[in-house]
């Protein structure tokens, strides 16, 4: 239950969001009493966000790195994604991102993923690392022996720019310290 109280939390925070931003580039930073959040939105489908959450009951020292995608493809089987693993592509690497929501959004989906838990320092640097390395944060959803892509998903790639993780996730990362000591 706690589970998809997180999730439907998240969506609300995503979509009012996702239609709040005006510029690819520009990072959105929020928090309500649970969490803080850094996003920032896709470069070939700007409502594509690439999202970086910190927990306070995780003492903001984990963070869960997320991307959704938004598809006009309307297969009648698409809610059989929920939790499965779907092959992707991270910058020409392949790798799985876990489908955690599907959600009926416009006149298509949004598919939320999940790419896992990191500790915050670490994977920030990684990351910023990563990205400094191939001037590039691209993700391609590809097909697998079990899975066809265009079957559910119209646009499989997207890229997000990384020049301001750090200073983004560094300000998400304070403003969930400052949740912890509110509820002192």
């Amino acid at each position: 239950m706690r589970k998809i109280s997180f999730f439907s939390k998240f969506l609300i925070f995503f979509f009012i969001i996702s239609l709040s931003n005006t510029n690819a580039e520009e990072w959105t930073i929020k928090s309500n009493e649970d969490l803080s959040f850094a996003l920032v939105s896709g470069e070939i489908t700007y409502g594509d966000s690439l999202s970086f959450f910190i927990r306070k009951n995780e003492n903001c020292e984990k963070m869960w790195n997320t991307f959704s995608v938004y598809t006009y493809e309307k297969p009648k089987d698409i809610n059989q994604l929920l939790n499965k693993d779907i092959p992707i592509k991270l910058n020409g690497k392949e790798l799985t991102a876990s489908v955690q929501d599907v959600r009926p959004f416009l006149m298509g989906y949004r598919v939320l993923f999940s790419l896992g838990h990191f500790p915050v320092k670490e994977y920030t640097y990684f990351l910023k690392e990563f990205y400094d390395e191939f001037q590039l944060y691209e993700i391609e959803i590809i097909d697998s022996k079990d899975f066809k892509a265009s079957k559910y998903f119209d646009i499989k790639v997207n890229n997000w720019k990384l020049d301001n993780l750090v200073t983004s996730i560094l300000e998400a990362y304070d403003k969930c310290n400052q949740l912890l000591l509110s509820k002192s």
